[in-house]
C-alpha cells in the first residue's frame, strides 16, 4: 500500500480540493407560455405546459375546476 513520505500541507491540500467546490448557478430558461424561468427540458410548474403541450395540471387548475363545480351545484 502506498503510504505519503512527507506530511501534505494545509496550501497543498486545499489547493488540490479548490476546484471541488466551486459552484455554478443553476441553468435557467424561459417558460414560452407563461415566462417563469425553469430548468430546461422540465414541465413548467407555474402553467403545466411543456413544448406547447399542456402535461399537467396545476394547483391553479385544479382550484378553478373546484370552483367551478361549487359553482355549478350551487346554481342547481
Amino acid at each position: 500500500m502506498a503510504v505519503p513520505k512527507r506530511k501534505v500541507s494545509k496550501a497543498r491540500r486545499n489547493t488540490r480540493n479548490a476546484n471541488n467546490s466551486k459552484l455554478t448557478a443553476p441553468t435557467l430558461t424561459e417558460c414560452k407560455q407563461c415566462k417563469a424561468m425553469i430548468p430546461p427540458h422540465t414541465v413548467c410548474p407555474e402553467c403545466g405546459y411543456y413544448r406547447g403541450v399542456k402535461r399537467i395540471e396545476t394547483k391553479a387548475d385544479i382550484k378553478a375546476k373546484k370552483a367551478e363545480a361549487a359553482a355549478k351545484n350551487s346554481a342547481q
